[in-house]
């Protein structure tokens, strides 16, 4: 698991040593990356001057000051950037192991289809949009935003350039994206980014409309499934909280970490 957190940033971010910590840079457009421990380090613990070290570069970068890690991994690192100012968030990480079987939902409702997407396929701007509809209004009751929302917002995430930078990484291999769609549009999209035998399942969001369908567990299944046939071993997620554990755990996953994220206090969870 650490292999694979050190590793999935690496493809589009260049890494700068703080000793215990290491700090992801992003280059060129996309999400901007955290800290985390450096993988392999066996000297001391991180202090809080350590992370102040690294707070103080990603203001210099212009960066989210933002640090994840796995508590049971490293568990002195939460003392340490509480310490630094920082406040610590706390979501459940779930796996679905070699030997676990994986338990799907029966099928997506009627008219909708759940599928991996090619990175030439029509409905990837509304499949690479709807998780931040989703993200914008947290939670697992039916929300507000709709189909007209999302068309809208899938125009300006073809502008900025989002849905390009997926699809490259699609036809690189890097990632692969699920969907549910409907008359044209992804209710429910989500991805999984495999390296080697293991894969992380990310990004599943459901547009708040059209919730309590079914949909994420839908499309998580089409993931998992495709992670499996293509030789993964391990897939693994993190929550945005216990609420949200519980539907994954229909989907075969089960608990066996926490994931942690820290940021400043005021700037809330980032998304799990």
């Amino acid at each position: 698991m650490e292999r694979y957190y050190d590793a999935v940033p690496r493809s589009a971010a260049r890494v700068e040593d703080f000793g215990p910590l290491s700090l992801f840079v992003r280059e060129g457009e996309g999400w901007p990356y955290y800290a985390r421990p450096a993988l392999g380090h066996s000297g001391p613990a991180a202090t809080a001057e350590d992370v102040r070290l690294v707070l103080a570069r990603q203001r210099e970068l212009g960066l989210p000051e933002a640090f994840e890690w796995v508590a049971e991994h490293d568990p002195l690192l939460r003392a340490a950037v509480e310490e630094a100012g920082l406040v610590v968030h706390e979501h459940p990480l779930l796996v679905l192991g070699p030997e676990d079987a994986a338990a799907g939902p029966a099928g997506p409702p009627d008219g909708v289809s759940v599928r991996v997407l090619a990175a030439g396929d029509p409905d990837l701007a509304s499949a690479v949009t709807v998780p931040h509809l989703a993200f914008a209004e947290p939670g697992t009751g039916v929300g507000g935003a709709g189909t007209d929302e999302l068309a809208a917002a899938a125009e300006r995430s073809v502008a900025d350039g989002s849905v390009a930078r997926i699809a490259e990484r699609i036809a690189a291999g890097r990632t692969v994206l699920a969907a549910a769609v409907q008359n044209g549009s992804a209710l429910c999209a989500g991805q999984h980014n495999p390296v080697g035998p293991v894969t992380e399942v990310a990004g599943v969001g459901t547009l708040p409309s059209a919730r309590r369908r079914g949909l994420g567990l839908a499309v998580t299944a089409a993931l998992v499934a495709h992670a499996r046939a293509n030789g993964v071993r391990t897939v693994f997620l993190s929550a945005a909280d216990e609420d949200v554990a519980r539907i994954y755990r229909r989907a075969g996953f089960r608990p066996f970490a926490t994931a942690l994220i820290a940021e400043p206090a005021g700037t809330g969870p980032a998304g799990a």
